[in-house]
């Protein structure tokens, strides 16, 4: 009789072949980035240069990696409640620092709101991570948290987001990241906004060359601040004062990648910006 050849082997798509921190790092964070616009809060609070950092929903832990990368002098403290990120971090970004570099990076699986005995010059929770708290209790005994955990002359960063555009239910952004056969799309779906409380779920999905997806590959269910509410929480939470830093545009009005403390702002459909909290 002849033989019956085996079953061919399915091969894997893009999208189940794919390391989702990895796709999230090239489409969301710029560690250098970040990194400058710390040093230039921190200059024009203080002068000098901040030489410690504390990163609150660290995630992956990227921008203390790169922190220590910038200046042999400091030092970098990441915190997470998920220890599977955390690994992953110290796996792919961490080992990729040389051994003198690692010895100025730690990251610790606990609660942001937990104090520290060790201060920092810059702490940052980016990303609109500080939204998962849902009352402005729970903000401000952050912020106190926050600001206990700094140095006397100590900088909070947070991004921010807003415009009518953000409010939009069942909307999806997109965006090319890498082209090409190996290449993949960034998907930030807007699902759910409640005007009454300001609830809110956002997901990012990817999808690849191939035309496979990697659903929901991270979700987040917080509750929509704006730039007044959390001035007003860094004020009742102690911070001496705040500056809200807006993106400088050029001539045709194109975003430079500039920053400035603005107390006005064009309405715009979409935009984002940063509010620095001054210890």
């Amino acid at each position: 009789m002849p033989s019956v050849p085996a079953p061919r082997k399915r091969k894997k798509t893009m999208a189940e072949k794919a390391d989702k921190f990895i796709c999230y790092q090239k489409s969301v964070q710029s560690a250098d980035v970040d990194v400058e616009f710390f040093e230039q809060a921190y200059e024009e609070a203080y002068g000098g240069k901040p030489l410690s950092l504390r990163e609150d929903f660290c995630g992956t832990f990227s921008v203390c990696c790169e922190w220590v990368k910038s200046h042999r002098k400091r030092t970098a403290i990441g915190i997470d409640l998920c220890p599977d990120t955390l690994q992953w971090g110290r796996d792919h970004n961490l080992a990729k620092l040389k051994p003198a570099q690692q010895m100025r990076v730690a990251a610790y699986e606990k609660d942001v709101r937990s104090l520290s005995k060790i201060k920092s010059d810059v702490l940052t929770a980016q990303n609109f991570s500080f939204w998962i708290f849902k009352t402005r209790e729970e903000v401000i005994n952050y912020f106190k948290t926050v600001r206990e955990n700094l140095n006397d002359q100590g900088v909070f960063i947070m991004d921010m987001m807003g415009g009518e555009e953000t409010y939009i239910e069942d909307y999806t952004e997109k965006r090319t990241i890498t082209k090409g056969k190996n290449g993949f799309s960034y998907h930030w779906e807007q699902a759910r906004f409640n005007p009454i409380n300001s609830h809110c779920t956002f997901y990012i999905h990817f999808k690849f060359a191939d035309g496979s997806r990697l659903k929901r590959a991270f979700e987040y269910h917080w509750r929509f601040w704006t730039i007044p509410e959390v001035r007003e929480m860094l004020a009742e939470a102690g911070f001496s004062r705040s500056h809200v830093y807006w993106e400088i545009e050029d001539e045709d009005g194109v975003d430079t990648g500039e920053w400035e403390i603005s107390e006005e702002a064009p309405s715009h459909p979409s935009w984002l910006c940063y509010v620095v909290g001054i210890k």
